[in-house]
């Protein structure tokens, strides 16, 4: 299997460019249009109008669904919890929740030595769990993971003080530019990792 083939893998196994704008565009649609109307309600209806119309399409087309679907879903319950409060900060909430979770469980996955980077990419690297008995290999499954420990983290430190401030253009401003922009860059510096790293023995390779 070529590099340019592991690649494409792996920037599918992380959600992909349409699973990144399903999940990201519903986010800047609430910033826009809470900062014309100042309505939290119209905001939250906005964002979630478009997230329904992303999997509309996505089902038109007859592509993958899964991440749209989880896009609604999200956007959904940020738009209920932004609703009940009347806070526009809440729309944000859930995904400070969902960094916290992430970084907690990669975290611990590292710790127990089953990195979940490994878990993801090793069966599409046609590896499945062999790695695990390549200790050179399991170290690089682990760095790789440390990056999305770091992403994760960077995301709360920044976000959540924000977040308790009430400073809602600036948490959607944040969001936005460690949505996109550090994910894109946090997968490719696990692809540079992992192809960088020590291969998987030959005498694991081998083995079915």
């Amino acid at each position: 299997m070529s590099h340019e083939e592991d690649k494409a893998k792996i920037v599918a196994a992380m959600g992909g460019k349409k699973g990144l704008i399903d999940s990201g565009l519903p986010a800047l649609v609430f910033l826009i249009v809470f900062n014309v109307t100042k309505d939290v309600r119209q905001s939250s209806y906005a964002a979630l109008g478009l997230s329904l119309a992303l999997t509309a399409l996505r089902l038109a087309r007859k592509e993958t669904i899964q991440h749209a679907i989880s896009g609604v879903v999200g956007v959904a319950i940020c738009a209920w919890l932004s609703n009940r409060s009347g806070k526009a900060e809440d729309f944000y909430l859930p995904g400070l929740w969902t960094n916290a979770i992430y970084g907690a469980a990669y975290l611990v996955s590292i710790l127990v030595r089953w990195p979940v980077i490994g878990l993801i990419i090793g069966p599409l690297l046609e590896e499945n769990l062999r790695w695990r008995k390549d200790p050179a290999r399991t170290k690089v499954y682990i760095k790789a993971t440390w990056l999305w420990v770091g992403m994760f983290t960077v995301r709360l430190l920044i976000q959540y003080p924000l977040y308790i401030s009430g400073n809602v253009n600036a948490l959607g401003t944040a969001r936005l530019i460690m949505g996109y922009p550090l994910f894109i860059a946090t997968a490719w510096a696990t692809w540079i990792v992992i192809k960088s790293g020590p291969k998987l023995r030959d005498d694991l390779r081998a083995v079915n």
